[in-house]
């Protein structure tokens, strides 16, 4: 039986003028690699009347200029890619960064809801979210927020019942088995283990968002301190 990442992409129209190419129905680091391999791809052969690209956990969306191009014409470009990517080994151009981020207190309210349930301390909570490599999924929900993953099943925890209206940019938290980084403030129900003095997007720079899909993260753990120094300095 083939592996998820070895069966055939699915085609689809989205609208009247994009694509989604679907590898799985999982979340898979090979099945993820193998959407932005082809982003990547499609980015670099540079193929006239594609507008935007947006690389999901799964599939990668293609929107394009419908008054120039057809659906079919452009699939049929996009699937003569595909079959390039297949016949090597799929590799993403993905960064190594390291986040510092201040755990706990003000800084992380829910680091005590995220202990408790799991028999832990906060102090192991925290060791177990930055002991390990997390993978960028994707960038969404907010310009520059990343999906990360995936954490630790002894740390694995629901979004909280009723979201906050406002959490501040930089908090870091985790939904389920993803972790993610609110680059500005913004309603949402990730619970917050604590907060990077990092900025996640910036629109004067080019590229905006600090993170890519494809990068992969580390989390620092810094003092409070040491937090608003970096705050100051920035």
């Amino acid at each position: 039986m083939k592996r998820e990442s070895q069966l055939p992409a699915r085609y689809l129209p989205f609208g009247d003028s994009a694509l989604v190419v679907e590898f799985g129905d999982t979340i898979r680091p090979d099945v993820n690699r193998k959407v932005i391999s082809l982003s990547e791809a499609i980015q670099e052969a540079e193929i006239q009347d594609v507008e935007e690209l947006v690389p999901t956990y799964r599939s990668l969306l293609v929107r394009y200029d419908s008054q120039k191009t057809s659906y079919e014409k452009l699939a049929s470009h996009i699937r003569n890619l595909e079959k390039t990517l297949k016949a090597s080994n799929v590799k993403t151009k993905g960064r190594k960064i390291s986040i510092p981020v201040v755990y706990g207190g003000e800084y992380g309210p829910d680091l005590v809801h995220v202990a408790r349930p799991h028999g832990l301390t906060e102090e192991q909570v925290i060791q177990l979210h930055s002991e390990r490599e997390y993978r960028v999924y994707m960038i969404g929900f907010v310009a520059g927020f990343p999906y990360l993953g995936e954490v630790a099943d002894r740390i694995a925890t629901p979004r909280l019942e009723t979201p906050r209206l406002k959490v501040p940019a930089g908090s870091v938290g985790i939904a389920e088995k993803q972790t993610g980084i609110y680059p500005c403030e913004a309603p949402g129900g990730w619970q917050i283990i604590g907060r990077t003095p990092l900025r996640l997007f910036d629109p004067q720079k080019q590229p905006p968002a600090l993170l890519n899909p494809g990068d992969m993260v580390t989390f620092q753990p810094i003092t409070e301190t040491r937090y608003k120094d970096a705050l100051r300095n920035s």
